[in-house]
């Protein structure tokens, strides 16, 4: 009896083995997803609150100056008319940033 159930031992830890090899194999192959973040779906508000600048941007809105700059640099570098962008995005970005250092009260975009 001993011999029977050592034989079926090692028959199941090859069958696990097997099917666990075939497993990581699918898991290698599969294709590569992107990890991003989800940003922040939806039209804007007719006029631009802090909150709304903060997420434009990609910063909490307690953020300090020199953050809010490099932020505004990183995204308008990804959004810039001259690369590509729209002026419309460039003149909401820049409004963000000026919301975000309390340049202005308000919308102020030609658009």
């Amino acid at each position: 009896v001993a011999p029977l159930i050592a034989g079926m031992a090692v028959a199941a830890a090859a069958y696990a083995g097997k099917y666990g090899i075939r497993a990581w194999q699918a898991f290698k192959a599969r294709p590569p997803t992107a990890r991003m973040r989800k940003f922040y779906e939806g039209g804007f508000q007719p006029v631009m609150t802090r909150r709304e600048a903060a997420l434009i941007l990609g910063v909490r809105e307690s953020t300090p100056t020199e953050k809010v700059k490099e932020a505004h640099r990183r995204v308008m570098v990804a959004n810039h008319p001259d690369a590509g962008g729209s002026h419309y995005l460039a003149s909401k970005i820049n409004e963000a940033k000026d919301i975000m250092l309390r340049r202005t009260k308000g919308s102020n975009s030609a658009f």
